[in-house]
């Protein structure tokens, strides 16, 4: 078509459909949800696809993707629901403070946030800690920019490299990669990353802008609460971490054991992602829930009132699935497979490449990791040996890269910290980007020996 072969009329159409994808998000302010529809539609037209086969994809990969990552965010959600309405968060917090001192308080910021963060959306993690930051800076007189950049590193770490993160967990699915692996492997780059961005970045960064928060803001979010009422910091980490303790000794006792051993085909059961969250918010209606006092009716409540956030980005988590797919069945991510392994790209780095351009140009974590990983997929089955759980972490890391203007988190970060555009430039989108690139760098490492 138009005096081009197949190949490059197809890499040209995928091109096209990922600049409308950006301009109906960025410029015309479509919702996500419909803009991947109408994306995932436009490339299935133009690239030739019978009308039956470009529904019957979109609806595969919506499909897909939503009988999977759906419940894992719906089980998700209502955990960390249980654990910030408890207390149990504010209580790993005040604890690590306590443990670490004055001094070190940024040190303490962040491994709450990393350690909290990983039931939580970023979000919900954010809001649940902000009046933490309020509060320690108050006591300490220790800059609230020291305090704060921390604890978002933390968040975000875990955020974009860590199940059962949406993010995560969606790359993990269109790789079909290992999530015991791909969990050991994130807890291992996400760590030191946080820290490089966290303590480290926080510290530099807060001598020259130390930040002064909204007083009125503190006024209505810093309260002082009576640490006998919460959860005890054992019983809390013990609920939140279950899950992922229980993903990794799936993975164990896979590769430990034959296939027919009972207690390997038993934590076949209990060590997948829908079981394992499951059992870990059945164990929290015990831990936060009864044994602080609290009624069946108060927590049903609880429990309703988490899932509404999370229907808006359900549903772009399918649509993405359904562009995905698009993508694969039309033979686009072919094309790009093919040129990755002609070109000699390392898969990492084009999985880090292409989800940071996508990140920068939409302002979407999620619309980038479900995007880039479908490009990048094909080069999976084409380069002998490519490390799928690294696929996945390369994705996620370069979905955190320069989260600026078109990026709610941007301003959710300016006004809580009462910034100017240009301090949060300096600040959060700079820390963001600290969180990719050395991410990226700690994966290529990490490739070296796994």
């Amino acid at each position: 078509m138009f005096g081009m072969s197949h190949e490059s009329f197809l890499l040209l159409d995928a091109v096209v459909t990922v600049i409308g994808l950006i301009v109906l998000i960025t410029k015309f302010k479509l919702h996500p949800f419909l803009a991947l529809i109408i994306a995932a539609a436009f490339l299935g037209l133009t690239s030739g696809m019978p009308i039956g086969t470009i529904i019957k994809a979109f609806q595969d990969g919506f499909g897909g993707v939503l009988g999977f990552v759906g419940i894992i965010l719906a089980l998700g959600t209502m955990l960390g629901k249980m654990m910030a309405e408890s207390g149990g968060a504010d209580q790993i917090a005040q604890t690590l403070i306590r443990a670490f001192g004055k001094d070190k308080v940024q040190w303490a910021m962040m491994f709450a946030a990393f350690l909290v963060g990983i039931p939580l959306f970023f979000e919900i993690g954010f809001v649940l800690l902000i009046p933490l930051v309020f509060i320690v800076a108050r006591r300490t007189g220790v800059s609230i920019i020291k305090i704060g950049i921390p604890l978002l590193a933390g968040l975000s770490a875990v955020h974009g490299l860590v199940p059962p993160h949406p993010g995560p967990l969606l790359a993990i699915g269109v790789f079909g990669a290992d999530i015991g692996k791909t969990i050991l492997y994130g807890l291992i780059v996400a760590l030191p990353t946080a820290i490089i961005a966290g303590p480290i970045f926080g510290t530099f960064i807060a001598k020259h802008i130390p930040g002064h928060p909204n007083q009125e803001l503190v006024d209505q979010l810093v309260r002082d609460e009576d640490a006998g009422d919460l959860p005890s910091f054992g019983i809390t980490l013990v609920t939140v971490l279950s899950p992922v303790f229980l993903m990794l000794l799936k993975t164990f006792a896979d590769v430990a054991l034959p296939d027919g051993n009972f207690f390997r085909t038993f934590m076949d059961l209990i060590g997948h992602p829908i079981s394992a969250l499951l059992l870990a918010l059945l164990l929290s209606l015990y831990t936060f829930g009864y044994k602080q006092g609290i009624g069946s009716q108060q927590m049903l409540k609880w429990l309703d009132a988490s899932l509404a956030p999370t229907a808006a980005i359900i549903l772009i988590i399918g649509a993405g699935g359904g562009f995905k797919q698009m993508l694969v069945t039309s033979g686009v991510g072919n094309v790009i497979g093919n040129m990755a392994v002609e070109a000699q790209i390392s898969p990492i780095l084009l999985a880090w490449l292409v989800a940071a351009v996508i990140r920068i140009a939409t302002g979407s974590a999620t619309v980038a990791t479900i995007t880039g990983a479908g490009i990048v997929v094909p080069v999976v089955g084409m380069i002998p040996g490519v490390n799928r759980e690294l696929l996945v972490l390369a994705t996620g890391a370069g979905s955190l890269i320069l989260s600026h203007v078109n990026d709610a988190g941007f301003w959710l970060v300016k006004q809580y910290f009462n910034m100017t555009v240009a301090e949060t430039f300096k600040t959060w989108t700079a820390m963001e980007t600290i969180l990719s690139v050395v991410g990226l760098g700690f994966i290529l490492l990490l490739s070296l020996f796994v």
